[in-house]
């Protein structure tokens, strides 16, 4: 089964930036397409970012649109969440996503395999 692996989560204030990764174990993760989903408290899980397997198409909520950045690295088995302008409201567990070939419709869809999660907390 295909094992991801998820890092980078922390604390951090308003306006500043993380880096989230998440890395495959097992398998390649050349054949998949990557979510990345989030849940706050008393929320439900919300799709963030969907990133195609060679990376040339990306899809995001529009919340995060335009402060967020989905990225691959086939050669290093890994994805990328590059996440800017960071608000208290992105506070949330964010977790990666796999689905074989493409981010599919709607994007935020269903997902086969799923990370344990990383913490991100944006707070002042």
């Amino acid at each position: 089964q295909l094992q991801l692996v998820e890092s980078g989560g922390g604390l951090v204030q308003p306006g500043g930036s993380l880096r989230l990764s998440c890395a495959a174990s097992r398998f390649t993760l050349d054949y998949y397409a990557i979510g990345w989903f989030r849940q706050a408290p008393g929320k439900e899980r919300e799709g963030v970012s969907c990133i195609s397997t060679s990376g040339g198409s990306t899809n995001y909520a529009d919340s995060v649109k335009g402060r967020f950045t989905i990225s691959r690295d086939n050669a290093k088995n890994t994805v990328y969440l590059q996440m800017n302008s960071l608000k208290p409201e992105d506070t949330a567990v964010y977790y990666c996503a796999a689905r074989a070939f493409e981010c599919g419709s709607p994007w935020y869809g269903v997902y086969d395999y799923w990370g344990q999660g990383t913490q991100v907390t944006v707070s002042s």
